[in-house]
């Protein structure tokens, strides 16, 4: 399956706002379907088949967390990326640490919002059917709810240090490619290698007893990474 004709849902209750990102998503190959409010995406949610959510957090009949963490305590995998004026870091952490695929605040470029849609897809895709959570050693990836614990404690890694580590765990045991790498975390297998070697050394940094002698995170010389 490939990310183009998938179904979005875009939760959003600025009519305008909604019609113009569900035109942009269409224009892109992806089936789009419309909500105003977090009871109307219920409706959409139980009629069809919906593969990304990009939700609003400011609805008017409930906030859109509600809608979030609901999806994520039934055990939903599907990718949700917010999309919010709400700019502050606390409400961030707040929207990541409740299962959030990704979020993009107010106002937005349409060219990274697509890039991130696309990323989120891509995740949605590989996660169906995988284990919500992976263990190395003492180290708990939960892809769901994107938390990470090393010895029961938790570890907080940023959107793109998270994507990294998943996009590994998603291989536990096999080598994964520079190139796949790039293409998953940044987008595009031309980016450059030298910030996955830099991202790649702040996750050890993370979840390594000791980062300069890695034994979760091993690299597999001239072809890429591998989380035990």
């Amino acid at each position: 399956m490939t990310v183009n004709a998938q179904r979005v849902l875009v939760v959003e209750d600025d009519r305008p706002l909604r019609s113009t990102l569900a035109a942009t998503l269409r224009a892109e190959g992806h089936v789009t379907l419309e909500a105003a409010s977090v009871e109307e995406a219920r409706r959409r949610l139980s009629e069809a088949t919906v593969d990304l959510i990009v939700l609003d957090l400011g609805l008017p009949d409930v906030d859109g967390m509600e809608l979030l963490i609901e999806l994520r305590a039934a055990g939903d995998l599907r990718p949700v990326l917010v999309l919010t004026a709400r700019g502050d870091e606390a409400a961030k952490v707040a929207a990541l640490d409740a299962g959030a695929d990704d979020y993009v605040t107010k106002p937005f470029g349409v060219p990274e919002l697509l890039a991130r849609i696309r990323s989120a897809l891509r995740h949605g895709v590989q996660v169906k059917g995988a284990p919500p959570l992976v263990r190395s050693g003492d180290v708990e990836i939960d892809l769901v709810r994107r938390l990470v614990r090393k010895a029961g404690l938790n570890v907080r890694l940023p959107r793109r240090e998270f994507d990294l580590l998943a996009a590994l765990a998603l291989e536990q045991g096999c080598p994964v490619s520079h190139e796949t790498l790039l293409k998953e975390v940044w987008g595009s297998a031309d980016a450059d290698i030298r910030n996955l070697r830099v991202f790649v050394g702040q996750v050890r940094e993370k979840i390594e007893t000791d980062s300069a002698h890695p034994t979760l995170l091993l690299s597999e010389p001239g072809f890429g990474y591998r989380l035990v």
